[in-house]
């Protein structure tokens, strides 16, 4: 009898030895060994309660930003659906999104309510599950300048509220969100024209295309830009743009891209993030540390 015998009753899906790789921007990487689908919060709250607490348990969004390793994963993937994905005005000033919204989707709907500064979202592919955990942004705004809390439940299953302070937001991190499984966010933003709004967006997304391959199996940006440096440049003067590793490579148009050009195992994408993180360092002195989570056993 193992701990996959003795789970509770719930309201949503659970499969077991799923497949991620179909989860995941990269298309790579092994099975969970279990992965639920909680129907809604309700439910999610009742499952961590019975789950044995030596059950690993790993959040899962829209995968832009993950890389599974081919050994998968170990205990529960857990990955929120349309029961958390409601976003809402709640004033003039302030919008509520769950944590499987779509961070897109997020701005757009903040933009059509006259609610400006989330533009910044409609650059970050994922969800604003992923984007707490990491303060998501680009162009120089980011998840902690127009945060006002977040909702979350602990792996024991019990509810906690986190304001902006206690979310300890870093460059590319939230140190508060540790342990947390995020269900939803509350935001502020200042008042604005929808279509000046709307004219913005529009422009961080002709930025995005003309300079990433948001086409391409990909998971988004690689390497933290480490101070004083960015990462893309020590990519390419050491020598990586658009060299093949296996069917893995840096993209030509972003070299701070990691792409999947064909079947490259998850192996092949994280060896050569290995690979370049050590002839950076030898070459430049800089320690390059990966943006993107790796996930499960290689």
């Amino acid at each position: 009898m193992t701990w996959r015998s003795h789970l509770p009753p719930v309201a949503g899906r659970i499969a077991l030895d799923a497949p991620l790789a179909p989860f995941t921007w990269l298309r790579v990487g092994g099975p969970a060994e279990m992965l639920f689908l909680p129907k809604d919060e309700a439910d999610l709250e009742v499952f961590l309660k019975a789950l044995d607490p030596a059950v690993p348990v790993t959040m899962l969004g829209v995968g832009s930003n993950t890389l599974v390793r081919d050994g998968g994963v170990e205990g529960v993937v857990i990955r929120l659906g349309k029961g958390f994905a409601e976003i809402k005005t709640l004033d003039p000033h302030t919008l509520y999104a769950g944590a499987a919204a779509l961070d897109a989707q997020v701005s757009k709907t903040a933009a059509e309510a006259g609610i400006a500064g989330l533009e910044f979202y409609t650059g970050v592919p994922g969800t604003i599950g992923g984007a707490l955990v990491m303060n998501a942004g680009c162009y120089g705004a980011e998840t902690g300048d127009v945060l006002v809390e977040a909702y979350a439940l602990t792996r024991a299953g019990e509810r906690v509220i986190l304001s902006n302070a206690q979310m300890e937001f870093s460059y590319r991190r939230a140190a508060g969100a540790d342990g947390l499984i995020f269900t939803g966010a509350l935001y502020r933003g200042i008042l604005d024209e929808p279509a000046a709004i709307l004219d913005r967006m529009s422009a961080i997304t002709a930025r995005r295309e003309a300079a990433q391959p948001i086409r391409e199996k990909t998971g988004g940006s690689t390497f933290k830009n480490p101070d004083g440096h960015s990462a893309w440049k020590l990519v390419d003067e050491a020598g990586w743009r658009g060299k093949l590793y296996g069917q893995a490579m840096f993209s030509p148009q972003h070299a701070n891209f990691l792409i999947n050009t064909g079947e490259a195992a998850a192996a092949d994408l994280e060896g050569l993030g290995e690979a370049v993180r050590a002839d950076v360092l030898a070459k430049f002195g800089v320690e390059l540390h990966w943006e993107i989570k790796r996930v499960g056993r290689g």
